[in-house]
């Protein structure tokens, strides 16, 4: 049995549709309102910040993925997250079950340096903090050798379905809606975002890849890094038509952040888009050289083809 822990939003369910395809046939599902992504698939509804609904949820599970999501709120980030992620580990200890933890790069420093698997937690806003403190509650159980756990860590998604990113939200929602495009602070500063299937895929590959745990991993990334110039360039190409943005400067956001809650929670983000973001994903690519990364190409043509099959 694999568990999937928040298996209803993007990066749960194809994992689900990974595991199925290439691992295994006995996937357990688990949130609050569990639904089958493949046709055999367990479901378990349970609301994870109790204990006892977490350890439930993990028993009879050789492996468990992390991968819950929750509205970017600071305030409930706060107050759920760290004490949903401790029931989790203490589920997977109880229950003999292994944890593959899928986290993101806020507690990196928001600058230009290349972020790597031994890159130092430094945290900017509240965010930030909160997923440098799961990140390290994970890491201390590692090193204690009371849990096998392993980590992957994935930079900025862009992606079909389900995908919540602000890349999605301010380049593909307007490219649908025929709305001018945006730019957050700089459309020259190069980039590294993961296509959602392909962070799925690399996690269900390293929860099977037993000498993978008790390690970090950054997930695979096209490495051509572009600039959110060079991704509209591209993105028109395939849509056939020029695609008009606008850059939004900090100043911009700072004012919708009095009239915006979702704007306000964004502000500690921005940092990041003044500088190059790039992502070392060499580690995992030695490991695993046969792994094939859509390229961003293929990737804005699925999305497009998405899209247009929508409307239909």
């Amino acid at each position: 049995m694999q568990t999937i822990l928040g298996a209803n939003g993007q990066i749960g369910e194809e994992l689900a549709r990974e595991l199925k395809r290439n691992f295994t046939s006995d996937i357990r599902i688990v949130s609050r309102d569990a639904k089958k992504v493949n046709d055999m698939d367990e479901v378990f509804s349970a609301d994870l910040s109790i204990r006892e609904k977490a350890i439930a949820a993990v028993k009879g599970s050789e492996i468990a993925y992390f991968t819950l999501g929750l509205p970017i709120s600071s305030d409930l980030w706060e107050k759920q997250f760290p004490l949903i992620l401790r029931n989790v580990i203490d589920a997977c200890k109880v229950n003999g079950t292994k944890l593959v933890f899928f986290d993101n790069t806020y507690m990196y420093a928001q600058d230009d340096r290349v972020l790597t698997e031994e890159t130092a937690f430094v945290p900017v806003g509240r965010k930030g903090r909160v997923r440098r403190k799961m990140a390290e509650m994970v890491l201390k159980e590692m090193e204690s050798g009371e849990l096998e756990a392993v980590i992957c860590r994935a930079p900025e998604f862009y992606g079909p379905g389900k995908t919540q990113s602000i890349t999605n939200t301010l380049i593909f929602n307007n490219i649908k809606e025929d709305k001018k495009l945006k730019v957050p602070l700089s459309a020259k500063k190069k980039r590294s975002l993961i296509w959602t299937p392909d962070a799925s895929r690399a996690t269900a590959l390293i929860g099977n890849t037993p000498d993978a745990f008790g390690q970090t991993w950054h997930l695979p990334v096209d490495k051509s890094h572009p600039t959110y110039k060079e991704f509209i360039r591209m993105a028109s190409a395939i849509y056939g038509r020029e695609l008009k943005y606008t850059v939004v400067p900090k100043l911009m956001f700072k004012i919708g952040s009095f009239f915006n809650k979702s704007v306000k929670e964004l502000l500690e983000l921005l940092p990041r888009y003044q500088h190059d973001n790039l992502f070392d994903d060499s580690k995992f690519r030695k490991k695993f050289p046969d792994f094939q990364v859509i390229s961003y190409k293929q990737g804005i043509k699925i999305i497009k083809d998405e899209q247009l099959s929508a409307k239909k």
